[in-house]
């Protein structure tokens, strides 16, 4: 019998890993999976006696039962198991994702003029990981759509037709589903630099693609109402500019490329204002 696949989240104590949790603790629900939190550190060998080492490590230590609590608090009836590893935390979760439906981090985004950094864990997970990872900034309300029931924010799927993937697709479609909410796909294509002797018009082309690849995942899924769009341009920027209002941001991450992260993948986990679903895909 096959064990049971998780929604698991990384903990470290920080608003952005608790916000990360309590995203992670929705989607369950949603999918009716159980949740997984996992809090992974290198443990100090001594007690160094120095503030700024020992106490935020007692802190991280303490997060984990916070969690917990906090979540079983809001969510009597989601199964919750909880797991602390000392172990390199990337190594950590790299692990725990190969039993695991998503895997849910916090990231801190990448602001226009403070250039923070999204995280060296998050990042190096998510150019890893065997299953999608989903990156949360803190202050993300999953329980807050910010429109009225009937409308709710859209799940926008970033669509490369050059290499289109049925995991990528599957996912987001489950997204929308789970959600009950619209799905935008987005196709963005740019002009030669070099021009050739073809001047038919290749938006046509294109528009039929994107038609024909959506087509049997809308019968797949009939409850999802679909949006198709199709942008001439930068595909980060365009990609950004549709899920401005998005509830989820989802792109891929192409595994025969290696550990590494596209520029398309790397736009929307530094400046998306929403939570951006990284997915694994051949």
């Amino acid at each position: 019998m096959n064990e049971q696949l998780t929604v698991t989240a990384g903990i470290d104590g920080s608003p952005e890993s608790l916000a990360a949790a309590a995203w992670a603790g929705y989607e369950a629900l949603r999918r009716d999976l159980p949740l997984h939190l996992i809090h992974a550190y290198d443990q100090p060998s001594v007690q160094t006696r120095l503030p700024e080492v020992d106490v935020p490590f007692h802190r991280e230590s303490d997060a984990l039962n916070h969690a917990v609590l906090h979540l079983s608090d809001i969510h009597p009836d989601l199964g919750i198991v909880e797991e602390q590893v000392i172990e390199p935390p990337v190594r950590a979760l790299l692990a725990a994702a190969e039993s695991s439906a998503l895997l849910v981090l916090g990231s801190r985004g990448f602001g226009a003029l403070t250039g923070a950094l999204v995280g060296s864990v998050a990042l190096a997970v998510a150019a890893q990981a065997t299953c999608p990872v989903v990156l949360v900034r803190a202050g993300e309300r999953p329980d807050d759509r910010r429109r009225a029931p009937d409308r709710p924010r859209p799940v926008v799927l970033g669509l490369d037709l050059d290499r289109p993937c049925d995991e990528l697709l599957e996912f987001a479609f489950v997204a929308a589903t789970t959600r009950q909410a619209p799905l935008h796909a987005v196709h963005t294509w740019t002009i030669p630099l070099v021009p050739t002797a073809d001047t038919t018009d290749p938006s046509v082309a294109k528009s039929r693609l994107l038609a024909a690849t959506l087509t049997p995942w809308k019968h797949k899924f009939p409850g999802v109402q679909v949006t198709e769009r199709l942008v001439r341009g930068l595909t980060g920027h365009h990609v950004l500019q549709a899920a401005k209002d998005a509830d989820l941001l989802v792109v891929g991450r192409r595994v025969p490329a290696g550990e590494h992260l596209g520029s398309t993948a790397h736009a929307a986990i530094h400046r998306a204002g929403c939570p951006v679903a990284i997915v694994p895909h051949n």
